[in-house]
């Protein structure tokens, strides 16, 4: 399982930026098949070898807020049911509508944190909290999420839907990499990212 997620300051990240020279609103539509993930690959498929810091810009996102283990927790599977059918009524809506764009379903990705940090370097997934999202090209609106918001009601009603939040977020700068394997193995790579991540803040500090 590929699992880039956010953590805190840090990230294990699925994240989109534009190039510094080239704004995340101005990218390029046509009319084939938008492809964010080869349009933002620096951020979609970051390196599984290094740390990198990169500056992730304002997107907008469905987002669901939960806690507890991601493998056990039958909220964190009930947020997936909810955010990804969401997140195709979306893309048929526009494929078929009159702005006629198709584009691919963005990765799932996640914020973590919790109130005792050190959860994380000792594996206690039940106290871990989350923010599961969806990242929803620019063209995408309120409106058109409370369309599909509908839709995805009276068609398979799952238990989340309620839950779900369409706002912008912007991430800052962070650190990322990809962390390729189970949640379970996840805590070398966590502890790499941390440990990047305090060293980039002493060095802006000259300490």
């Amino acid at each position: 399982m590929f699992a880039p997620w956010k953590i805190g300051c840090a990230c294990l990240l699925h994240k989109a930026q534009a190039p510094s020279n080239q704004p995340f609103f101005n990218l390029i539509l046509s009319m084939d098949k938008i492809d964010y993930k080869k349009q933002l690959k620096h951020l979609y498929k970051p390196s599984a070898k290094k740390v990198e810091l990169v500056e992730v810009p304002q997107m907008n996102f469905l987002m669901i807020d939960g806690e507890g283990d991601p493998n056990t927790s039958q909220a964190f599977s009930d947020a997936i049911d909810s955010l990804y059918p969401l997140s195709y009524a979306l893309k048929f809506m526009v494929k078929r509508g009159e702005i006629g764009i198709d584009y691919g379903v963005l990765p799932l990705e996640g914020l973590w944190w919790a109130d005792d940090m050190s959860v994380f370097s000792t594996g206690n997934k039940e106290n871990w909290k989350w923010t599961l999202m969806i990242m929803q090209p620019v063209f995408i609106t309120k409106e058109m999420v409370e369309e599909a918001l509908r839709a995805v009601e009276k068609k398979k009603n799952p238990i989340s839907l309620p839950l779900v939040r369409f706002e912008a977020f912007e991430e800052g700068k962070v650190a990322q990499t990809m962390h390729i394997g189970p949640f379970s193995e996840e805590g070398p790579t966590i502890a790499k990212v941390h440990a990047s991540s305090l060293n980039a803040i002493f060095e802006s500090w000259n300490i």
